[in-house]
């Protein structure tokens, strides 16, 4: 029998491909993940995990192992949920950023909501800075937002419980032209915006001249205008959809910056149910990995 406590470790070794940041993200030392990914090989026979002094990577194992994983952990959920005899129960409100919302995080929720029916799940999708502004008005309970790594820029003071880092990219239609001497078209969300903000901050840097192509407030219509090919925009890496590319570093663009994807709660919020919802979102991938 494989151990759940051994698959979480595993998961989240899996998911970060660190294992500092995954004992970071579990509250263990980096020596306990180390040998809990070992028992876990141990039992399974089979090596999960490459490791070289550089990075972490899934075996063919490992990434079998991974989806094993994830229904084995949903289950134990759901049978822990069903035979503790607490249903939790009321109202959590849920704030996510577009781009996130728009990626498995509703595969996530209609999970959520099978294992928790009693409760009312009300989700709000905006950008990263109103959804904070929301929460700290004591208008929302959790939200799953971008922010800028180790980073205090008065929108957002506070940092939040990380569920993963990406990189911000450039991306564009694939015949979309950069003209490596003119201005930049820029495809960007309104101010306030992360991505926005971190997108002309690497162009002005690089003494870059820019220009605001299109100027929309959400991920379906940044996704339209990249496709019509009248610009390029920021992007998290792992979310680029599979129509789109990542504009190569031959255009001269420069790099935009590591961005995380994190939680941060109410306290006034209902813990339990927003413990369980966090742990929802940890414990699922959210994204293709890092290419």
């Amino acid at each position: 029998m494989l151990d759940p406590v051994l698959l979480r470790t595993f998961l989240a070794v899996a998911e970060t491909r660190s294992f500092t940041r995954a004992a970071a993200q579990l509250g263990l030392s980096q020596p306990t993940v180390s040998q809990q990914v070992r028992k876990l090989e141990s039992a399974a026979g089979r090596i999960l995990i490459a490791r070289d002094t550089r990075v972490v990577t899934l075996t063919d194992n490992g990434d079998a192992m991974t989806g094993f994983a994830r229904t084995i952990l949903s289950a134990h959920t759901a049978a822990e949920s069903y035979f503790s005899g607490s249903a939790m129960s009321g109202r959590l409100r849920f704030g996510a950023a577009d781009d996130l919302a728009a990626t498995q995080l509703p595969r996530i929720l209609r999970h959520f909501r099978q294992l928790y029916p009693q409760i009312n799940l009300e989700l709000t999708v905006n950008n990263s800075v109103p959804l904070y502004r929301q929460l700290k008005a004591g208008r929302l309970d959790l939200i799953f937002i971008k922010q800028i790594p180790d980073a205090n820029d008065g929108a957002l003071p506070e940092q939040g419980q990380v569920v993963r880092r990406d990189r911000l990219v450039w991306v564009a239609e694939e015949k979309t032209l950069i003209d490596p001497e003119g201005p930049v078209p820029l495809i960007v969300y309104q101010a306030p915006s992360i991505s926005r903000q971190m997108a002309i901050d690497a162009l002005e840097s690089a003494g870059r001249t820019w220009r605001i192509t299109c100027n929309t407030r959400e991920v379906n219509g940044m996704l339209a205008a990249v496709r019509a090919g009248i610009g390029v925009a920021p992007y998290p890496h792992t979310l680029i959809p599979d129509d789109l590319v990542r504009v190569s570093d031959a255009v001269g663009l420069p790099p935009i910056g590591d961005v995380d994807f994190t939680l941060l709660s109410n306290p006034a919020a209902p813990a339990e149910a927003v413990q369980a919802l966090s742990a929802a979102i940890h414990g699922r991938a959210l994204a293709r990995t890092n290419a």
